[in-house]
C-alpha cells in the first residue's frame, strides 16, 4: 500500500506545479480550458502518465494474471471509444500502445489484440451493451487491489498517451474506478 501512497503523493505534487505553472503563464495548456478534465497542465501529465508507467512497470512480475490481462484490453477499449467512435487508425494507435506497454508483454500478443478488438467491436456494434459488458470485465479485477489499481494506471496511460486526457476519456477512468473500487482522487479524477 505504501507504493500507491507514493504515487498518489508524487501525483498530488505533479497537479500542484501544473496548476502554479498555468496560473504563471496566464494561459492554458494547448489552448485548452482550464481544468478542462484531466487534461490541464500539458507537460505536467505527461509527467504524470510517465510515472504512472513507470510504477506499473514496476509491479509487471505480479501482473501475470488473466483476470488483469481481460481487464486491462476492456479498459483501453473504453478509453479508445470514449468519444463514442474508433476510427481504424485510432483502433491501430492503441493497439501498438497496448502491444507496447512493458507490463503487456507479460501476455502473448495475439490474446491481447482478440480481447482488444473483441470489447471494441462490441462497443461500436451497440454502446450502452459494450460498454456495460466491458465494466463487467474491469470489475472482475476488483478482488485484488494491486490489479485493481493497475487496471486504471493502464488506461490512464493509454487515456493520456497523446499528453492530453479529454474529459470523456476521464470520465471512463471514473467509472472504471467504481466498478473496481478505487477511489478515483488516487488518480486525481
Amino acid at each position: 500500500m505504501a507504493m500507491w501512497d507514493r504515487i498518489k503523493e508524487q501525483a498530488k505534487g505533479l497537479q500542484q506545479q501544473s496548476q502554479g505553472a498555468g496560473q504563471a503563464s496566464g494561459g492554458t495548456a494547448g489552448g485548452r480550458q482550464p481544468g478542462a478534465g484531466a487534461g490541464a497542465g500539458g507537460g505536467s501529465k505527461e509527467k504524470l502518465v510517465g510515472l504512472l508507467k513507470s510504477q506499473l512497470g514496476s509491479l509487471k512480475t505480479e501482473l501475470k494474471s488473466g483476470a488483469y490481462r481481460d481487464a486491462s484490453m476492456a479498459m483501453c477499449a473504453l478509453v479508445a471509444a470514449a468519444d463514442g467512435s474508433v476510427d481504424p487508425a485510432e483502433r491501430q494507435h492503441v493497439e501498438s500502445l497496448i502491444l507496447q506497454n512493458d507490463v503487456l508483454q507479460n501476455f502473448p500478443t495475439e490474446q491481447l489484440r482478440q480481447r482488444f478488438n473483441k470489447h471494441v467491436d462490441q462497443l461500436m456494434f451497440n454502446f450502452p451493451q459494450g460498454r456495460a459488458d466491458a465494466l463487467q470485465e474491469i470489475a472482475k479485477a476488483a478482488k485484488k487491489p494491486v490489479e485493481a489499481k493497475a487496471v486504471v494506471q493502464t488506461g490512464f496511460v493509454i487515456a493520456g498517451a497523446d499528453g492530453y486526457i479529454a474529459p470523456a476519456e476521464a470520465q471512463v477512468l471514473r467509472e472504471a474506478c467504481t466498478a473496481l473500487g478505487v477511489s478515483p482522487q488516487e488518480f486525481g479524477l
